[in-house]
């Protein structure tokens, strides 16, 4: 039977092929949320000159007006102003950004889904698509980068854990054991009433728990491949250790930390989404999939806002888990020959 590569096995896993494009087309759109959702007009044609808003501040002097303050692309004296020097303004699909306000609304915030506000306002009158749109991206740049130093943390650790062994193995097992039982909500409860937390501080303290994820998978790996034939060969030719263990055996003992991959990076979403919900993650303001499921808890009247944050954070979490099971059968050795 002819083999396939992993890559090919992948592709062929329907299922998780589709989900990976679905959520890697969601994440890519939500890389270019200024141009998606912004209370700043894209471009701006006035006197016969293009003017860019959506990448630096004008005063409102230089488009008519009387203040020198900011320009509000979206008050109609401005826009009569544009249009009254022979001009013309390019406004985003959504025409607000996460902590724009919008004070024309025709009931009490949190309103209800209008051809103006999509999926409706929270409670202070900020757009709930635009939230959603900025909080996605960034619970998703935290997911990757939590994920990604806490593999790589995980898998150094467990190759040295296994490659060594003996007395070096034992120590460090008991040190997880110790480390794995620490309260982490509680740490983080105490830390955030000492330090006011932010996206790069609540990195730290999750990386801090969170590289043990892969150790132990690396680490099996290592013992049984210590042992092998090729890897006592090259120790016995006076090869380096690190060069026997990251270029001998780390690409054989890689397969089972990469299927876990797309699972570690659900968890990282769920873990800053909790985190926003208790009301122990990111700054007051900041666009957040928690900060808004909180306010769907304290507004039962409004079910549009827990309704779309359901949503997103359902479909965006089961793509993930079908991408790992894709991944996972693409590296499953008993699929090789196709």
């Amino acid at each position: 039977m002819k083999k396939s590569s992993v890559l090919a096995r992948f592709i062929g896993h329907k299922k998780g092929f589709i989900s990976c494009v679905v959520f890697a087309v969601f994440f890519a759109l939500s890389l270019f949320s200024e141009f998606l959702a912004n209370d700043r007009a894209l471009i701006v044609r006035y006197n016969n000159q293009y003017y860019f808003p959506v990448f630096k501040n004008y005063s409102e002097l230089v488009f008519g007006g009387e203040f020198d303050i900011d320009a509000d692309y979206r008050d109609p004296y401005i826009i009569e102003k544009i249009e009254g020097g022979g001009g013309w303004l390019l406004m985003a699909p959504i025409p607000f950004s996460y902590n724009s306000i919008n004070y024309n609304l025709p009931s009490p915030a949190p309103s209800p889904p209008s051809g103006e506000n999509i999926l409706g306002t929270d409670d202070r009158g900020r757009d709930v698509a635009a939230r959603l749109l900025y909080g996605f991206r960034i619970s998703v740049l935290f997911g990757f980068t939590l994920t990604f130093i806490c593999s790589i943390l995980g898998i150094m650790l467990g190759a040295l854990q296994g490659y060594y062994g003996g007395a070096f193995d034992i120590v460090f097992q008991r040190f997880m054991e110790v480390w794995s039982g620490l309260p982490t909500l509680f740490i983080l409860i105490i830390l955030s009433s000492i330090v006011e937390p932010n996206f790069w501080w609540l990195l730290g303290i999750n990386v801090l728990f969170g590289w043990m994820t892969l150790v132990p998978l690396v680490r099996a790996e290592f013992l049984r491949a210590r042992n092998f034939e090729y890897v006592l060969a090259a120790r016995a030719m006076g090869m380096r250790h690190s060069r026997v263990m990251f270029v001998h055996i780390l690409p054989n003992a890689l397969t089972s930390a990469l299927s876990q991959f797309p699972f570690i990076l659900a968890g990282s979403i769920t873990i800053l989404t909790s985190l926003d919900f208790l009301g122990y993650g990111l700054p007051v303001g900041s666009p957040s999939l928690g900060e808004i499921l909180s306010q769907a808890k304290a507004n039962l009247q409004a079910p549009w806002l827990g309704v779309s944050v359901f949503l997103i954070l359902a479909l965006s979490l089961t793509l993930l888990v079908f991408t790992g099971e894709g991944v996972r059968d693409a590296f499953d050795p008993r699929r090789r020959n196709a």
